[in-house]
């Protein structure tokens, strides 16, 4: 039978995806980890995407404060629910294409993912940091992390590739900074825009 309700689509590819996961996914991660499992439709998710000891609830909590959401890419931008986040008083940044950001990486010889991550460390709020494609970007949150210039709220590492990707990831997993990281190669700006709207699903329906 062809289901064409949108809300039970998703009602019913939801609960397909909880017949498929592990029993040991704690409860509190596991709306994070269905929700990225919709938007792939990949069961790997259910073992690489790797939490920090209370990730979760401090995001949440700083989501219901009316943090600020930085992205790595305007994909992500896109792909996050911008009715959830008015809701919540959360403003939604990415620098990537802001002509000042491009000229600057240029003289500078860095990337843009690097200059956006020290604009975000300008903006003077609690942060959710959401890269899903530049692993230069996790490693300057890392490096302004040891400098004591960031203390983002969360940060969200899901890169895809196969450069610096595992080693950004793994620099981030070292810190005492909530975060939310898949593990490996895998990752991008849907799931990185999935991982936000899960958690932000969370207070707002």
């Amino acid at each position: 039978m062809i289901i064409a309700d949108p809300m039970e689509i998703e009602k019913r590819s939801m609960e397909i995806i909880e017949s498929g996961l592990p029993a040991d996914i704690p409860q509190e991660n596991k709306a994070v980890v269905k929700r990225v499992i919709h938007c792939t439709a990949d069961f790997d998710y259910a073992e690489n995407l790797t939490f920090s000891k209370d990730a979760v609830k401090n995001a949440l909590e700083a989501l219901r404060r009316g943090c600020d959401i930085v992205t790595d890419t305007q994909m992500a931008l896109a792909g996050i629910n911008k009715a959830a986040a008015a809701e919540l008083r959360c403003k939604i940044h990415c620098f990537m294409s802001d002509p000042d950001v491009a000229k600057e990486a240029g003289e500078r010889g860095c990337t843009r993912a690097v200059v956006s991550m020290e604009r975000a460390a300008k903006l003077g709020k609690p942060l959710v940091l959401v890269i899903g494609n530049a692993p230069t970007a996790l490693l300057k949150i890392r490096e302004m992390i040891d400098a004591g210039e960031i203390a983002p709220a969360l940060v969200i590492g899901v890169p895809v590739g196969f450069v610096n990707v595992v080693e950004s990831k793994n620099a981030i997993m070292e810190t005492d900074v909530p975060y939310i990281v898949a593990k490996g190669r895998k990752g991008g700006s849907n799931v990185a825009a999935a991982v936000v709207n899960a958690l932000m699903y969370q207070i707002t329906r």
